[in-house]
């Protein structure tokens, strides 16, 4: 008998398992719980199961990066695969190769999920929405430059709006390079600035179709385009995630080109009826001012200058009167002061003090105040009111000492 090892085991069983053509291609109804996945390398991992049983189940990066929708945790799915074993564990497990929502389609719930994301995010909310310009001097339009959707658009431009400049940006709107192409051109017309407003769409077709205009970056680059974005895609019945994040929806192309522009006739009305209300307004102004300066012409000062001068001349009078009169008042009020303060400083003055009898004596252009200061033989001056008198001092007494 032969002794295996455990890695021997797990390859013959994996070896039998991958040799049965009933596991090679497998088909399940189940529900997935258990759910990774694995940014860094794509893979994803989780259990699939229904009400007994579970399965480990993984998807490898090739097969995932292949989904139109991400897989969420508890969503009924069907899957196809094979069965084999993960020898490093000894595990059996089922390798999914597709996978399909179970009862709606793949591209429905992809749509739903991205929606409900940018949703989220503000990606489609009013107050983000650019108003249409009413008179666009230059109209971008982003479309297949062979389909129907190009030539409705510009029939009906030239028909409604020929003085409109029309820049085309040919793109795919099918395929798998068309929704990188969509965003590339949003984002040129973004950049270069080279239109007033943006026509983006194109014809019917099947939700397949028109997979292209529900990308997420071709809604990103609409909701950052400070150029307002009219979306035309499919049919009124067809709804797109780039009709919801451009400014306006129209129903078709056609309609998203009437949308932008206005229409010749209705343009030259507007004119002619600027034109009335113009030349009526000025008709007005002109009748107003003509009565204005009939009643200027007629006024009394211009027919008789002379009574306007006269009053003006006694008006000058008058003010030159209370002017007069005010300063008269402000010059009396600063004499009554300088009287007041002239007659302080008199009383104050030391002449006012001599003439009562007193006197100044002084040593060297200096007062002496104490007899400390007196020595004898010192030369004096003594200050009258009416004169001086030079002395000399015989004797000094203090106040202390007895006469």
């Amino acid at each position: 008998m032969a002794i295996l090892t455990v890695s021997q085991l797990n390859f013959y069983i994996k070896t039998r398992m991958d040799e049965d053509s009933n596991l090679r291609s497998v088909y399940m109804k189940c529900e997935i719980s258990n759910f990774t996945d694995h940014y860094k390398t794509g893979h994803l991992y989780m259990s699939l199961k229904d009400e007994k049983s579970a399965v480990k189940a993984v998807m490898f990066s090739g097969n995932a990066s292949r989904l139109k929708f991400r897989p969420r945790e508890g969503m009924r799915v069907l899957v196809r695969g094979y069965v084999s074993v993960y020898t490093v564990s000894g595990q059996y497990q089922f390798y999914i190769e597709d996978m399909q929502p179970d009862g709606i389609g793949a591209l429905a719930v992809a749509f739903e999920q991205l929606k409900r994301k940018l949703l989220e995010e503000g990606l489609f909310s009013e107050e983000h929405k650019k108003q249409l310009p009413k008179y666009p001097a230059r109209i971008g339009v982003i479309t297949s430059p062979t389909g129907a959707a190009v030539q409705d658009i510009c029939r009906i431009l030239s028909r409604r709006y020929p003085i409109g400049e029309i820049i085309m940006c040919p793109v795919l709107v099918q395929g798998e390079n068309a929704a990188a192409q969509l965003t590339r051109a949003v984002r040129r017309f973004d950049r270069t600035d080279c239109a007033d407003v943006i026509i983006i769409g194109r014809g019917g077709g099947s939700i397949e179709d028109l997979w292209a205009f529900n990308d997420e970056q071709l809604a990103r680059a609409i909701y950052d385009c400070h150029i307002p974005v009219v979306s035309g895609v499919g049919h009124e019945t067809d709804f797109t995630i780039c009709d919801l994040a451009a400014d306006v929806r129209a129903s078709t192309p056609s309609a998203a080109a009437e949308l932008v522009s206005p229409e010749e006739g209705e343009l030259a009305g507007n004119i002619m009826y600027y034109r009335q209300q113009l030349t009526t307004l000025m008709q007005q102004r002109i009748t107003f001012e003509n009565n204005r300066l009939s009643k200027l012409a007629s006024a009394k000062v211009l027919r008789d200058p002379t009574e306007y001068i006269h009053t003006k001349q006694i008006q000058t009078d008058m003010m030159s009167k209370a002017l007069v009169s005010a300063f008269k008042t402000y010059i009396a009020g600063y004499k009554n002061e300088f009287s007041a303060l002239s007659a302080k400083l008199d009383a104050l003055s030391p002449l006012k003090v001599l003439s009562r009898g007193y006197t100044v004596v002084m040593k060297e252009n200096s007062v002496v105040s104490t007899i400390e200061d007196v020595y004898m033989g010192d030369n004096l001056s003594v200050r009258f009111s009416d004169g001086t008198a030079e002395c000399t001092v015989n004797e000094r007494k203090s106040a202390d000492e007895k006469i």
